[in-house]
């Protein structure tokens, strides 16, 4: 038999493998997250007809070299390419696409996996999931929304003490604009909430005294006070109307000539409520008010109040997440807290990770290995990552390799017609 017969057989298998290998780009190139692959060819051992020699004074001749036939093709390598894909726009919350590289964490009752295909979900246990079933994994907040580097676990939205938060106490308010130089009184109202998150306004009164001082050196005097009824105490009152009673010292306001607050120094107040209670049983903290945005001008009264902090109880409304990862639940009350931080892995060989189907890789000793913790990632939220198969390179690739095949078939279809010379030699 000829050796160029079964160099052919070789370079059709060869070529077949490479077809395959563009079939599989080709068929995923809509695949999130897919990594296309390559085909690289090796030649197989070459029988030597004689070895090379070197020049010699003996026999006055200059060397040789060495006389080999080639047996074929085989193939060297079938590499991923883990070039980065393009993005694909989504505006799905969920959906995460890595810039740079990395891969995310997932795992069942198998084991884990990792892939850059970032269309996540929610199952109806509130598991964060990626389309079959696998859990993603990643750093679990502490109650007070505090993200620390640890080990993965699975992430779960619906955990019990992340469905609502607590009421917390106005412990800060506001009171500023402008209280017009030639009236004779101003109103404004306080805004806040107890420790049950019960809300409560309180009505103040600005009320201007006399101007002292003469030429550029005249001072304005008002009278901050709480609105005392017919009853001549004073109330601060809930959404539906009930009362309590509430004793504030009044405090005294200095305004210079130009309109400016210069006394208290300090440009606060502190309304002394602590210990007070509310109508449901809450109780009201010390409120310290910041006036420093008061100003006396010749123009129209604006001046207003509000509260600065303090909050009712919140229940869970949604959620989002972050280009670090992070994911937050906000709240009816204005809320936002960290509940989880979705993280990456790097290999040192990404390349080297086994593909295990439904765009899922495993860890091989070549690749490296996981540790166990994983690091912060960089990702563009509503987008996923496409394919990175480039269809002008695969149906490039595709020409030349139906070339191949074709000039590999011709060679055992001439060895064959030689052969058959051959065989017709005894005729």
């Amino acid at each position: 038999m000829m050796r160029s017969m079964f160099s052919g057989v070789s370079g059709l298998k060869v070529h077949q493998t490479r077809m395959d290998v563009i079939g599989n780009n080709i068929a995923n190139v809509n695949t999130v997250g897919y990594k296309s692959q390559r085909v690289t060819f090796s030649d197989v051992f070459s029988q030597t007809i004689s070895g090379a020699t070197s020049a010699s004074d003996d026999t006055g001749r200059g060397g040789m070299n060495a006389m080999q036939v080639g047996l074929g093709v085989s193939v060297s390598s079938i590499d991923m390419l883990m070039t980065q894909g393009a993005a694909q726009r989504t505006d799905n919350p969920f959906d995460l696409m890595i810039d740079g590289d990395g891969f995310m964490v997932v795992g069942d009752a198998a084991g884990r996996y990792f892939t850059r295909a970032g269309a996540l979900r929610l199952d109806d246990s509130g598991n964060l999931v990626i389309p079959n079933g696998m859990k993603v994994q990643g750093w679990l907040a502490d109650e007070k929304g505090n993200i620390e580097a640890q080990e993965v676990q699975d992430i779960n939205l619906f955990d019990p003490k992340y469905q609502a938060t607590n009421p917390t106490a106005t412990t800060t308010a506001q009171i500023a604009g402008n209280l017009c130089s030639t009236s004779a009184s101003e109103e404004v109202s306080i805004s806040f909430y107890d420790s049950l998150g019960n809300y409560y306004s309180l009505p103040l009164k600005l009320t201007r005294g006399a101007t002292t001082g003469t030429g550029g050196t005249t001072s304005t005097k008002w009278t901050l006070s709480a609105v005392k009824e017919a009853d001549t105490k004073s109330y601060m009152k809930d959404t539906k109307g009930n009362k309590i009673e509430v004793t504030l010292t009044d405090a005294e306001l200095t305004f210079d000539q130009n309109g400016k607050l210069t006394s208290p120094t300090d440009k606060s107040l502190t309304f002394a409520l602590n210990g007070v209670t509310g109508v449901a049983g809450g109780v009201f903290s010390d409120i310290k008010v910041d006036i420093s945005g008061l100003t006396q001008y010749a123009t129209s009264s604006t001046a207003t109040g509000k509260s600065t902090n303090g909050t009712a109880a919140g229940t869970l409304s949604g959620y989002g997440i972050g280009n670090d990862g992070i994911i937050t639940a906000t709240y009816t009350n204005g809320d936002i807290r960290n509940i989880a931080q979705v993280v990456l892995t790097e290999f040192d060989n990404p390349a080297g990770l086994e593909k295990v189907g439904d765009n899922l890789y495993a860890a091989t000793s070549n690749s490296g290995e996981f540790d166990g913790i994983g690091k912060v990632g960089v990702y563009s939220t509503g987008v996923l990552e496409m394919s990175n198969v480039d269809l002008s390179a695969e149906f490039t690739d595709m020409i030349v390799t139906q070339r191949g095949f074709q000039a590999n078939s011709r060679i055992i279809t001439v060895s064959d017609e030689m052969l058959q010379e051959l065989t017709n030699l005894k005729r």
